[in-house]
């Protein structure tokens, strides 16, 4: 599980990338398509096409860090799609790496995924 710190933003891909990516294409995703900075200390969530694999990318401070994660079985339960970018709470994400339905807490105040900008 990835701990992360209070106050740190996360940002989630709206479209599926490409999962043969490493750390250097999917920074080069964040910087070109999301036009945000890989090096600010965010964490950039990314989906495979299938929904079964997930990849975030975060600055540390001192180098980029790559989590990679898939399902045995099922599929991650995603954000509704938005244009470029979707922000999402602490605990959205951790719902999300958990591989739980959150779609329910969407209707309630402050949990709807906003559009980063």
């Amino acid at each position: 599980m990835i701990a992360s710190p209070p106050g740190v933003r996360i940002f989630v891909s709206a479209r599926p990338v490409d999962f043969r990516k490493g750390i250097d294409g999917l920074a080069a995703v964040v910087q070109e398509h999301l036009r945000l900075d890989p090096f600010c200390g965010a964490l950039y969530v990314f989906r495979s096409k299938r929904a079964d694999r997930v990849k975030v990318l975060a600055w540390d401070g001192t180098g980029i860090c790559l989590y990679h994660k898939r399902l045995d079985q099922g599929r991650f339960r995603w954000p509704p799609p938005a244009d470029g970018v979707v922000r999402l709470t602490a605990a959205q994400l951790s719902m999300l790496l958990e591989g739980l339905d959150w779609g329910r807490f969407w209707s309630r105040p402050g949990w709807a995924p906003r559009r980063a900008g």
